[in-house]
């Protein structure tokens, strides 16, 4: 009778943890558009780690949710700067096609075919997830150096002729990136339409918006049929963070975007290292 007492209190303790942490998870949601409308990018880069780690999803499915929900906020992001003519089609196209050609079939063939046991060492098992999660933190690391480096008023913005080579292929290297850990891959988007296609800043955060959205929407049609999605989950997370993209826009007029972007790099900095010290700890 006592054992069963303290088995119903564990269980009732339990569900009451998962309800914070999914509280925790939908206001990460709302935290990863307001960091998109108010610096243009880097917030996609937590949908990740807060599916995985509050939500309690496999980070096989969570990269594809991902795509989903990067591709979702992108794709109002990139509405709003098309009324602001600040997104240049052309271009986006150019770059977008390879990667969402690439990031489809990371998605759809790919992925699936990397088994789920990668290697075994005595008891040491490393999966499929293990490493997906390592190399999501190395992704996050690289983000993170980009944002606290702060470079791009040093990048050469008056190009005379097209790269479009050099974008094909920066945009399939964006798919492999996208495809495999479920980020949108704007550290490499932007200072790639900044320095081989000639775009002010401005117009290379607008347009890599657009290409963000194509190449993460399209990834993600390879994970259906493939994953178990639950869409009510998917759906109400996406919205949050949609209304967090109008939300950092309506403060991106108030705050240093400067300071912000800093700031922001430094967290992403210290979620990588928690990551990646976690998994390693797991193994």
């Amino acid at each position: 009778m006592a054992t069963q007492a303290v088995t119903t209190f564990v269980v009732k303790l339990e569900e009451r943890v998962m309800d914070v942490f999914f509280v925790l998870g939908y206001l990460g949601a709302f935290v990863i558009g307001m960091v998109l409308g108010l610096i243009g990018g880097g917030g996609a880069i937590l949908t990740v780690p807060i599916l995985v780690y509050l939500m309690g999803i496999n980070p096989v499915t969570a990269t594809g949710y991902s795509l989903f929900v990067v591709g979702a906020s992108s794709l109002v992001g990139a509405l709003v700067s098309m009324r602001k003519n600040l997104v240049e089609v052309k271009t986006a196209f150019v770059f977008a096609f390879p990667a969402f050609v690439v990031v489809y079939l990371m998605r759809r063939y790919v992925v699936p075919a990397i088994p789920e046991t990668i290697m075994s060492v005595g008891n040491t098992v490393i999966a499929k997830a293990d490493v997906i999660m390592v190399v999501f933190a190395i992704v996050m690391l690289i983000t993170s150096v980009s944002m606290l480096r702060n470079k791009r008023k040093n990048i050469i913005t008056n190009v005379s002729n097209y790269h479009y080579n050099i974008l094909f292929l920066e945009g399939i290297l964006v798919g492999v990136v996208a495809g495999f850990v479920g980020a949108g891959g704007g550290f490499l988007i932007i200072p790639a339409l900044v320095i081989f296609a000639g775009l002010p800043m401005k117009e290379a955060v607008a347009t890599s918006l657009l290409i963000i959205s194509i190449n993460s929407l399209i990834g993600f049609t390879g994970d259906i049929g493939v994953l178990e999605i639950d869409w009510k989950l998917l759906l109400v997370f996406t919205s949050i963070a949609i209304l967090g993209i109008f939300f950092g826009g309506y403060l991106s007029d108030k705050i240093d975007g400067k300071k912000l972007k800093k700031g922001f790099g430094w967290f992403v900095l210290i979620m990588a290292l928690y990551i990646l010290t976690a998994e390693f700890i797991r193994l």
